[in-house]
């Protein structure tokens, strides 16, 4: 039997292995931007800006990158599609070396809502970023991936922990979460373990441990996403959550053609943990950037001219969304249940968790129609809460009218997610009819 060889979600793939934390995301979205003739630019330089020029700005765990439209701003307005960088993952802690019982350990701390679980007896590696004192003085940032089993959290022997049978399994995060690292040496005693993570950071990145000033580092799970199931039709990866529409959204930039709209792509951080912060969509990132290009340094810019576009404007928030488990197929509304490979999914709820209203379902319901790609519809079960995502946030802050979207999936929150394998080239090509729309 001859399989599809789904190129896109194959790309998804290399993307999510490229990028096991924010800044890896951030950095591998920017090579790609850099290979497609996008231009760096710095927010605290002036900007000259040219029609059909493709930029971006990078702040924190953030990117944003942008195609200047052929038409003025508060004429035509933005195109926007939006997505975040971050996953629920352990963070490890500022004083992290910890000794107990024997053994070396790293302190951490949970990020988001993770399935906490899903993370023990896992082979665990360690990703993040790094700042050095450099001999002259100057503070410095470095990529660092440790990309090989290091660290494990070992669960408890059912033989120490039978009332797990009946009782389930529960965690303290501060007591049954740090991994273990290495065995201490013999006789060390609560701080023999100092130093171990800087001596790693030390020769991993080529440096005197003594020049590492701190740290923003996650455990990663070291087996790398792939393309699975029976015909090939899933994809089995870390981090779905929402790098699978980071993907989405930049590759639709990419393939796109300047328009007379602006077309804008923001790859958020923090939104696990509220998106309260400089890199969130609760941030002015996004804000700033378009009125420099509508009111400042765009080639219509016009004073004033963000009011004007924000009204002529529309968003796509892109966030992963739930799929219908077959073992749990009760935890759904029984008329919305969106199937894995069933096409995009719009999202929405009565309370406002969901950006997304009759107008703005009704536009990508279209576009989707246009391009031939199926599209699905959830909301959650009336007697259960629903989450939450960036769109709701980012409609606010901007005024600009969005719909929530999503490739449906399973184990959301894990560190071992599933979707479908056909999903990603369907979202890609509505996304991409959006931005030139």
């Amino acid at each position: 039997m001859t399989h599809p060889t789904h190129p896109t979600a194959k790309d998804l793939v290399a993307y999510i292995n490229a990028s096991p934390t924010p800044d890896h995301c951030v950095a591998e979205s920017a090579r790609r931007l850099d290979e497609a003739g996008f231009q760096a630019l710095d927010e605290g330089e002036g900007w000259s800006l040219e029609a059909g020029g493709g930029y971006y700005v990078v702040r924190g765990g953030s990117i944003t990158a942008f195609r200047v439209g052929t038409g003025a701003p508060h004429e035509v307005g933005f195109r926007l599609t939006g997505a975040h960088t971050d996953s629920p993952n352990l963070r490890v802690k500022p004083i992290a070396n910890v000794t107990a019982s024997g053994w070396l350990q790293l302190g951490v701390e949970t990020y988001g809502g993770l399935l906490d679980y899903t993370w023990l007896d896992r082979d665990l590696g360690l990703a993040g970023s790094v700042r050095l004192r450099e001999p002259g003085g100057r503070v410095t940032r470095r990529l660092v991936r440790v990309d090989r089993p290091i660290l494990r959290i070992p669960s408890l022997a059912i033989h120490l922990n039978r009332e797990i049978r009946d009782g389930g399994l529960k965690l303290n995060a501060q007591k049954h979460l740090p991994p273990l690292m290495a065995l201490a040496p013999s006789g060390a005693d609560g701080k023999a373990g100092i130093g171990a993570l800087e001596r790693l950071l030390g020769d991993e990145l080529g440096v005197d441990p003594k020049t590492i000033l701190s740290w923003d580092l996650s455990l990663m799970d070291v087996v790398p996403a792939t393309i699975g199931g029976l015909h090939h039709e899933l994809v089995f990866a870390p981090r779905l959550d929402n790098q699978a529409m980071c993907h989405a959204t930049l590759m639709a930039l990419l393939r796109s053609r300047a328009s007379e709209a602006t077309q804008v792509v923001a790859l958020y951080d923090h939104e696990e943990v509220g998106s309260g912060s400089t890199a969130g969509a609760e941030g002015n990132v996004v804000e700033v950037i378009l009125r420099r290009v509508a009111e400042i340094e765009g080639p219509a810019a016009k004073p004033g001219g963000l009011t004007r576009a924000a009204a002529r404007s529309t968003q796509v928030s892109a966030d992963m969304a739930h799929g219908v488990h077959p073992n749990y197929a009760d935890k759904h509304e029984p008329m919305h249940l969106p199937r894995v490979n069933g096409g995009p999914v719009i999202k929405m709820n009565a309370q406002q968790r969901y950006a997304t209203n009759a107008d703005t379902a009704a536009l990508f319901e279209a576009l989707c129609q246009d391009a031939e790609v199926p599209v699905q519809k959830f909301v959650t079960r009336t007697d259960l809460a629903c989450g939450s995502t960036i769109g709701p946030i980012a409609a606010a802050r901007l005024g600009i009218q969005t719909v929530d979207v999503g490739n449906a999936m399973l184990s959301m929150h894990s560190i071992r997610e599933t979707t479908g394998a056909e999903d990603p080239e369907r979202m890609v090509t509505v996304l991409e009819r959006f931005l030139q729309s």
